[in-house]
């Protein structure tokens, strides 16, 4: 699980979202995260407007920047996680209106940033690391 602290679009103040990691980013300290409603969550309307974000995974802190995988890539990465964890990944697709039934169907449905259930990758600042700044309170 990751907590994520995102800035609001309307608001400008922080907001907070937990997350489920589907697996780790391209480098040390980012991660993979689902937005399970498309383009319907608001924390991805919030960092499509303003990626810096901050985040925590388990007592790991970090600040960095959080951008949506190109369609083909978060297609992909979907589908290699529904791969690697079949029962849950249906589970979570069925509790969020969708029924997948082949990998293709994962694929679409990761690469469907609208409707489907694309791919954020957070990846960490510079030099930030554990024990890094506090969230904000």
């Amino acid at each position: 699980m990751l907590l994520l602290t995102h800035t609001g679009r309307v608001s400008g103040r922080p907001r907070q979202v937990v997350v489920e990691v589907l697996a780790p980013g391209g480098r040390p300290g980012s991660y993979l995260i689902a937005s399970g409603y498309g383009e319907r969550s608001q924390w991805l309307r919030n960092v499509l407007a303003e990626p810096c974000v901050r985040y925590q995974v388990g007592r790991r802190k970090f600040e960095g920047t959080a951008v949506p995988l190109p369609p083909e890539e978060s297609g992909r990465q979907l589908a290699e996680y529904a791969r690697r964890h079949p029962r849950l990944a249906a589970k979570l697709m069925q509790a969020l209106g969708h029924n997948p039934q082949s990998r293709a169907d994962f694929e679409a449905l990761g690469a469907d940033r609208r409707n489907g259930v694309p791919l954020v990758e957070v990846s960490p600042h510079h030099g930030t690391a554990a024990g890094g700044p506090a969230l904000p309170g």
